[in-house]
Order: C-alpha cells, then sequence, then structure tokens
C-alpha cells in the first residue's frame, strides 16, 4: 500500500536521471541513439523509478508490474500497425507507387516558385513515404544542390526543405510519430490525423504564403538537377497513372473511415499486386541479391519487400538512398523504443510520480487555452531535456492525458497538440537527435535554418491560438 505520494522534487528524480542518460547517449551514438542507447537509458530509468517508489514510499512490486502490463496492452493495437506500415511503406516504394508520385511532382517545379515548390515536394514525399529525414536525405539534398546553385541562400532553402519534410512526417499514417502520439493518447490513428488538419492546413498555408513572397526576390533559372533526377527515378522504375489507384482506394478508405489495420493492409496488399504487374524485374532484382545462387523469385522478392529491407541500384546516389526501405523489420527498433517506453510510463504511473509532476500544471489549467498552451510548453520542454522527439512524444502524453480525462477533454486534442509542440520543434533544437541530424545531412547549421523553417515555428502557435478559438473543441462537463 501506498503511504504518501512522492512529492514533485522526488518525482522528478527518474526523469531527471533519465535526461543524464540520454545526454550521454546522444553525444556517444549521435543518430544511432534509437537503435539501443535510448532503450536502455529508459529500461535504466524504469528501475530507479521502482527503486525510489518500493524502498522509499513501500509501493509493491506488484502495483508496477499491473501498471506496467496496462501500458503495455494499451498500445498492442499500435504496434500491429507498425509492423504493417513497414510492409505497406516497403512495397510503396518498390511497386512504383512513391516513385511516380515523386516523378509527377518534380515535374511541377517552377523557377518563379522554388522555396514554395520545394516544401510542397518535400512534404508530398513524406507524406508518403512517412519519414522527414528519409525525405531531406534524399530529395531534400537534390533541392539544396538546385537552389544554391540559383544563388539562393542555404538557410531560405533548408527552411523549405524541412517546413514540407515535417508537414508529411506529422501527417503522414506511415509517420511513427504520428501513429506513436495516437497510441499513447488512446486516439484512433485516422481520427488523430484529420483533426490535426485543423491546426497543420492553417500553418502550412502560412508558410506556403511566405515562401512564395521570398521567392519573388530571388528567381532560381534552372532545374537541370531536378530534371536528372525526375529521369532517373523513370530509368528505374515503370512509371504510370495506374499506380495512383493504390493512393486513391487509401484515401477513400480512409474518408470512410475504415478502421487503420484493414485500410493499410488492404493497400499494402494493392502495392503488392501493383508491384507484380508493373515492377517485376525489380522484384527479381531483390530476390537475386538476397538469394544469389537460386535465382529470380518473385514470390522471394515480394516476400522481402514486406518484411525485410531491400537496396536498389540507380544512376544517382540521392536517388538509391531514397528507394531503399526497411519493411516490417526496420519498424523493431520503434516498437523497442516504444515497449520500454511504457515501462516507464506504467512505474511513473504506479508510484504516484506522474500524478505529483502533473499537478504542478494545474494551477495554470483553468479554460481551454491554458490546457493547450502548458501541454505545448510542456513539450517544448521535453524537446530541450531529452533531445529525442519520440520520448518527448511519451512523456507529454502520459504526463497530460489523466489531466485532459478528468478535464473532460478529448483524448484527440492531446495527440493533436503534442504532434504540435514536439514533432515539428524537434528539428529547431541543435542538440535534439532531429536537429542534429538534419544539420548534419545537409550541413546548414541549425541556427541558421531556424528562422526559416515556418511550418515548425507556427504549428504550436496556432495550436494555442485554435484553443482560443475553440474550433472543433468539445469539452464534456
Amino acid at each position: 500500500m501506498k503511504n504518501n505520494i512522492p512529492a514533485p522534487f522526488i518525482s522528478l528524480l527518474p526523469i531527471l536521471a533519465l535526461i543524464c542518460m540520454l545526454y550521454f547517449t546522444i553525444h556517444t551514438f549521435g543518430s544511432d541513439a534509437l537503435e539501443g542507447g535510448s532503450q536502455i537509458s529508459l529500461l535504466t530509468a524504469t528501475a530507479i523509478c521502482i527503486a525510489i517508489g518500493m524502498i522509499g514510499y513501500k509501493i509493491r512490486w506488484t502495483d508496477f508490474e499491473h501498471a506496467i502490463v496496462n501500458n503495455i496492452s494499451s498500445v498492442a493495437t499500435s504496434i500491429i500497425i507498425l509492423l504493417i506500415i513497414g510492409a505497406l511503406s516497403g512495397m510503396w516504394m518498390i511497386s512504383g507507387v512513391v516513385p511516380t508520385l515523386i516523378y509527377y511532382g518534380v515535374k511541377l517545379i517552377h523557377p518563379d516558385f522554388f522555396l514554395a515548390t520545394t516544401c510542397i515536394i518535400c512534404a508530398l514525399v513524406s507524406v508518403m513515404t512517412g519519414s522527414s529525414w528519409t525525405t531531406i536525405a534524399t530529395i531534400g539534398i537534390a533541392l539544396l544542390g538546385v537552389g544554391k546553385a540559383q544563388g539562393f541562400s542555404e538557410g531560405w532553402i533548408a527552411g523549405a526543405i524541412i517546413s514540407g519534410a515535417y508537414f508529411g512526417d506529422k501527417m503522414s499514417p506511415l509517420s511513427e510519430t504520428t501513429i506513436l502520439a495516437a497510441s499513447v493518447t488512446d486516439t484512433p490513428l485516422f481520427q488523430h490525423i484529420r483533426y490535426m488538419l485543423i491546426t497543420t492546413v492553417p500553418s502550412m498555408t502560412i508558410a506556403l504564403i511566405l515562401f512564395t513572397i521570398a521567392g519573388f526576390s530571388l528567381q532560381a533559372t534552372q532545374t537541370e538537377h531536378i530534371t536528372l533526377f525526375a529521369e532517373a527515378i523513370q530509368h528505374k522504375f515503370v512509371i504510370t497513372p495506374w499506380l495512383l489507384i493504390v493512393p486513391i482506394v487509401t484515401g477513400i478508405m480512409i474518408a470512410r473511415k475504415v478502421p487503420s489495420i484493414i485500410t493499410l493492409f488492404i493497400s499494402a496488399a494493392l502495392a503488392g499486386i501493383g508491384a507484380l504487374i508493373f515492377q517485376p524485374d525489380l522484384l527479381r532484382e531483390i530476390a537475386s541479391a538476397a538469394a544469389p545462387g537460386e535465382g529470380p523469385s518473385l514470390f522471394r522478392g515480394v516476400f522481402m519487400t514486406y518484411y525485410g529491407a531491400t537496396s536498389l541500384g540507380t544512376p544517382l546516389p540521392q536517388l538509391t538512398d531514397l528507394v531503399s526501405t526497411r519493411g516490417m523489420a526496420g519498424m523493431m527498433n520503434t516498437i523497442w523504443l516504444i515497449l520500454c517506453a511504457m515501462c516507464f510510463g506504467g512505474a511513473m504511473t504506479a508510484s504516484g510520480m506522474l500524478g505529483s509532476i502533473t499537478s504542478i500544471f494545474l494551477r495554470f489549467m483553468k479554460n481551454t487555452v491554458g490546457v493547450v498552451s502548458s501541454t505545448v510548453f510542456a513539450g517544448l520542454f521535453m524537446n530541450l531535456t531529452t533531445a529525442d522527439q519520440y520520448i518527448s512524444i511519451i512523456l507529454t502524453g502520459n504526463m497530460f492525458q489523466p489531466i485532459y480525462k478528468r478535464m473532460g477533454y478529448e483524448n484527440r486534442l492531446l495527440s493533436r497538440t503534442t504532434e504540435d509542440a514536439v514533432t515539428v520543434t524537434s528539428a529547431l533544437i541543435p542538440w535534439n537527435t532531429c536537429g542534429m541530424t538534419q544539420a548534419t545531412i545537409l550541413n546548414v547549421p541549425t541556427l541558421t535554418y531556424l528562422p526559416y523553417c515556418f511550418f515548425n515555428l507556427i504549428s504550436p502557435v496556432m495550436s494555442i491560438v485554435i484553443a482560443a478559438i475553440g474550433y472543433k473543441i468539445v469539452r464534456r462537463k
């Protein structure tokens, strides 16, 4: 039995320990911290929390065990979704769905609207791949080269690239951060995405207007790099409008509110059929690379694309990186992180420490604006201190979910605000894994591109503005 609830200072000790361990982990492993270092840090912080609870407050081990099991069971559906998305993202790429969309997208570039078009292209690619990192490291680098060759400053170009990439990272059903925010707050995935449109569309609209105005001050006049990229895609893949049936059917199922698992499974299956029809040579290439002595096999190629990593040789290194896939196996680091984070969240809940910390915010949460503003600033604080967007999403969601429930707010408001505050701002913090990675990939310092990442800067503010307006925010009395 609990004798009393830990004081806020005591309750912060496991989080402070986690922050210290994450600092050394990220300093040591850099962007590879999610491959195990962050998970070990979470489990160690969990052990510290349990030790304080059991020794100092006589909390039984069974209480911790039950809370951890309940936390993990609550994300079981999300883990299944992650696995299916791993299969879907791989097959969407190899089938030619994503290359077709990229091909048509880069054809839309216009010299007079280079920055705005760059943002749109990166948003399109990121929505289709679910990864801001992949988008920035591939098509983003190509666009950076084009822009610099035409005289645009690297800060403006990087700002447009990152704005578009994080729009897709935030809105894509393939994005790990999107799934994580929905799962941590117990919000259905597509309900979460639809609700984010209310803050995300105005933020992106304002960003595009600003990029368009800026684009008129210095115009790009050549697009040879983009032309080469499009030609390389067309050389490697069969590009056909028929492949657009897959995203169209997927969009229809989402609009009709078909359950996430069913929608994603059917979409992955349709992409597999498209691969067999339009890209059999690529499937044979994948199969031959995996088993050189056994000859090409369409069956092996399809299954490997669904469950494992694939790599195709292309004329351009950037395109080779872009079309590489991870499959279901590529989701295991994220699943591992979620399981470890659920252990930490369960321990913090069972010990009463999470409730003790959230009580600090209650004095500022008198109305809707106060609730959303507190969530935004807490999410930013977590991004600054934990230096990792995944852990920040988990901690922010776990911390505020009881408060939102007690005050009568919907879970989707918490999931949306968490993404508005955490996902998009992670790239603006120099010591955050996202900030370090994007600055390294683009070779542009974080503080150089920060003022021009309009979408990332506007999103948290827009979340508070919409809360002040009260549009589609329901509160049960």
